[in-house]
């Protein structure tokens, strides 16, 4: 296969290129001298369109309440509902109706998801110094708000990986909100995870308007502290606008993403399924491709367009290939990684066989899976870290989901009279320097 000229379409530069009828769109950093973030394609931002409506749906919402859910649903979903939430009994009735092979794996997966977490929360130490005492209180916020996206695909392994570490917290009253297909119904295994899990109330309700539900209130729906969960732009969206009004985890988790380094020690077919496997979300997502063998380049673009033409999602991964599949060719594997942390994706998953030295090298992703043997959709379902991780860029500040995200910290102090007498002078000190009078006697008072 021969190089195509540049291509210029999505603001790409003159280093962007396309094999002949290949699927992934090529970027030559080799030799690059520049600043390699300006090579690289950044994440769009939601469109004014999406923040209008989004803002419309909450507003509505606010204003509305149930009325509203009730039309949006009907707009968006395509369902007529006659009730919101779903009954412990229909969650109790699903289990029963799945394939009890699902039914076992769902009690599998969250049971290790469950004692991940539980382990990841180790109590904190009491600080002490013999004068003061800080004890740290852990709290667990009253209500939490769990979404798990529907649409294109329905995702049970989000409902558990939502609520179990909430759980972990000691959160006790949790709302799931999944969108109900067009009957107005949602499927078996997503109510019969909710039933595993223990979860308090379930809603038939999705898109933007299910997060304005959650931090706003509505007649059926109680307002929430905190809300989780993935979900697509409007969802993330809501998530942006209503955030400060209801608390949102650090993983601020969007469409999904994935970067595969890769060298020649990888096979071609497992960097291309890996790709696909988070490019078969929908066009929202990104897939990359990172490699200093140009050879393999070449291959896991041929498995790509080989193993996409079978897929039953072949429209789905077509369109988020189209939009943003992408090779990037380098000079090294320290400059793979450099490429990746620019990115920081939501997965990133080292595909070579020596991986040891590039991990210490890693400052920027969501969850790094190791090797042949540990790939992305292993952490999507089972091996118990959470697969709710931060995207669009995020993981430069944020991490996945744990249960300290549904735990507040409040300090707790105690102060001895010797220890009173020796902090004295530096607090009036500091204080009469502020101005504040108040802070001056509060100490004096007590001398």
């Amino acid at each position: 296969m021969a190089y195509l000229g540049p291509v210029v379409t999505l603001g790409f530069c003159s280093q962007r290129q396309r094999y002949d009828e290949g699927v992934l769109t090529f970027i030559d950093a080799r030799a690059f001298s520049g600043e390699l973030s300006s090579l690289l394609p950044s994440p769009e931002a939601p469109g004014t369109a999406v923040a209008a409506q989004v803002r419309t749906i909450t507003e509505a919402v606010r204003n509305e309440g149930d009325a509203a859910l009730f039309r949006f649903t009907q707009e968006f979903d395509g369902a007529s509902l006659d009730r919101l939430d779903v009954t412990q009994e229909e969650l109790q009735a699903a289990t029963g109706r799945i394939d009890p092979s699902v039914l076992y794996a769902l009690e599998v997966a969250y049971k290790r998801i469950f004692a991940y977490h539980a382990h990841e929360m180790s109590t904190p130490e009491t600080y002490e110094d013999g004068r003061v005492t800080v004890r740290p209180l852990s709290v667990p916020v009253d209500r939490a708000g769990c979404y798990a996206p529907g649409g294109l695909a329905r995702y049970p392994s989000s409902v558990l990986m939502c609520v179990a570490p909430a759980r972990v917290a000691g959160v006790d009253n949790i709302a799931l909100c999944i969108p109900p297909d067009r009957s107005g119904r949602i499927d078996d295994v997503s109510l019969a995870a909710a039933a595993v899990a223990g979860v308090s109330e379930v809603y038939a309700l999705g898109g933007a308007q299910a997060i304005a539900a959650l931090a706003l209130g509505t007649e059926t729906i109680p307002r929430v502290d905190v809300i989780v969960g993935p979900g697509n732009s409007y969802v993330a969206e809501a998530k942006r606008q209503l955030s400060g009004e209801v608390g949102v985890a650090s993983s601020f988790a969007g469409p999904s993403e994935v970067v595969v380094i890769a060298d020649g020690s990888t096979r071609p077919e497992l960097a291309a399924i890996d790709l696909m496997v988070q490019a078969e979300h929908g066009p929202d997502g990104m897939a990359w491709l990172i490699t200093w063998d140009e050879m393999i380049a070449r291959n896991v673009d041929a498995a790509l367009e080989r193993l996409i033409a079978e897929s039953p999602r072949k429209e789905q991964l077509l369109a988020t290939m189209e939009k943003s599949g992408v090779c990037v060719l380098v000079d090294s594997p320290a400059q793979a990684v450099e490429v990746s942390n620019i990115v920081a994706p939501e997965h990133l998953e080292l595909l070579v066989d020596d991986y040891s030295d590039l991990v210490e090298l890693i400052r920027n992703a969501g969850a790094v899976f190791c090797g042949q043997n540990a790939p992305a959709s292993l952490g999507d379902y089972a091996v118990g870290p959470n697969h709710i991780l931060p995207t669009n860029r995020s993981a430069r500040f944020a991490s996945s989901l744990r249960a300290d995200d549904f735990l507040k910290h409040i300090h707790v102090v105690e102060v001895s009279p010797e220890g009173f007498d020796e902090l004295a002078p530096t607090v009036i000190a500091l204080a009469q320097s502020e101005g504040l009078a108040a802070h001056v006697d509060s100490i004096r008072f007590r001398q």
